[in-house]
């Protein structure tokens, strides 16, 4: 079958090439030939320099093969750089067709960076008077409460915050547990989010709804489908029309399981790792990042595809009152939660870690999946900051967390700000 995107075919896309751009015909090779000619559209101020050589010695420790940053402050997107290339590939056949160069805003999977997505979403709902933070899952979505009466202390705001009751380190994700819950149901692979929430609700919960926090991607995959149920669209549709579209983001969607499905505007993804495939009932041994787990039933929780530029432009979403969210709004998304601070003073908001920093607040997150390490952070004096790569820790291979503590130390070392606002170029 072949894919579209947006009503365009994946063999238009490639012959399109990625993004304005001369274009790339199919099998028009070499295509490293071809790709050098095409302009990369990175931008490296030099009052930046120090954090475009922290991510090149990062990339070259851990043997990235495709990388991403954009650093924005106070609304300017400053500095954006693609790193290294990537595979495409025939839709049709999965051969090789060449590499192609990463740019700014070539796309990857973000991971749980799609989470403060979704908290938006919850909140603009909230906000328009269609939703409340205190309505319980089990009445907006018919959920039976038999196995576990708890259920139905499960509100949209414990989900938001992880709450919710469900510890992945007990009962294990839902979202990774495909063979187990086809086998459990005697149901057909691939599953979807109605057989993964029919076996985690017959189930009882871990602890105590608002009893202390534990980080759920299954919390954030029922989100997804509240936004659905409440809304009356799809959640991806929801997300593009009332939050990504009115702040001028059009790249960002859904991702895709197999790289066949993937346009040529998309990374691919490493992983040393091969698992048994779960988009079909064949038993095919594959490379984890493709069919390994089911990007589509990741959706609300780490499902979206997006570039760095993208993912800096809608951190600017909660910055202040704008067309998607109202001080209000922010401000109910960002709070503390009835539990749950850490010592270090830290707290999980709507898909945003945060912590007080002077009279504002600092928020970030991390995702990770099989092929993919994600980083984002809103800090002090309004500067903010992303990084994307395809490829995570693997056994044998350095740690990736460190990004963290490597780009804050960085940022942390800019002694003067450039002032030429580089976002027209990308949006």
């Amino acid at each position: 079958m072949v894919n579209r995107t947006n009503g365009v075919t994946r063999r238009r896309l490639l012959q399109m090439g990625a993004g304005a751009v001369p274009a790339l015909a199919v099998g028009a090779l070499p295509a490293t030939a071809t790709a050098a000619s095409l302009p990369t559209l990175n931008s490296v101020p030099p009052e930046l320099k120090v954090i475009d050589t922290a991510m090149r010695k990062y990339i070259a420790e851990r043997g990235i093969k495709s990388a991403q940053i954009a650093v924005a402050r106070r609304g300017k997107i400053l500095m954006a750089v693609g790193y290294g290339r990537y595979a495409v590939v025939n839709p049709d056949t999965g051969a090789a067709l060449g590499q192609m160069p990463v740019r700014p805003t070539t796309l990857f999977r973000i991971a749980s960076l799609s989470k403060h997505i979704t908290s938006a979403a919850v909140m603009r709902l909230v906000q328009d008077g269609k939703l409340k933070l205190s309505d319980p899952v089990t009445t907006l979505l018919g959920l039976s409460a038999t196995a576990d009466p708890r259920l139905k202390q499960v509100t949209v705001l414990r989900l938001m915050q992880n709450l919710g009751g469900w510890d992945r380190e007990v009962s294990k994700d839902p979202l990774w547990l495909d063979h187990t819950i086809a086998s459990t149901l005697k149901v057909p692979l691939p599953i979807g989010h109605d057989a993964i929430i029919r076996y985690v609700t017959a189930r009882p919960l871990d602890f105590a709804p608002g009893s202390k926090m534990v980080y759920s991607n299954y919390g954030y995959m029922l989100l997804g489908r509240i936004i659905a149920r409440v809304s009356g669209m799809s959640y991806e549709a929801y997300v593009q029309r009332k939050l990504l579209a009115p702040v001028g983001i059009t790249r960002m969607r859904l991702g895709r399981s197999l790289q066949t499905e993937i346009s040529s505007r998309e990374v691919d993804y490493q992983s040393g790792y091969t698992t048994k495939t779960v988009v079909d009932a064949s038993g095919k041994v594959v490379p984890f990042p493709y069919g390994g787990f089911n990007m589509p039933n990741q959706d609300a929780n780490g499902g979206w595809v997006g570039s760095a530029v993208d993912l800096v432009k809608f951190g600017m979403v909660f910055d202040g009152p704008g067309p998607v969210l109202n001080a209000t709004s922010i401000g109910r998304l960002l709070a503390k939660p009835e539990t749950g601070v850490t010592a270090s003073g830290s707290w999980y908001g709507g898909g945003w870690w945060v912590r007080s920093n002077g009279t504002g607040l600092n928020t970030w997150h991390n995702g990770s999946m099989p092929g993919t390490y994600t980083f984002v952070a809103r800090v002090q004096n309004g500067v903010s900051y992303c990084a994307l790569f395809n490829r995570r820790a693997e056994e044998g291979t350095p740690e990736f967390e460190s990004i963290d503590p490597v780009l804050g130390r960085a940022v942390g070392a800019v002694t003067r700000w450039p002032t030429t606002d580089l976002t027209p170029r990308f949006f």
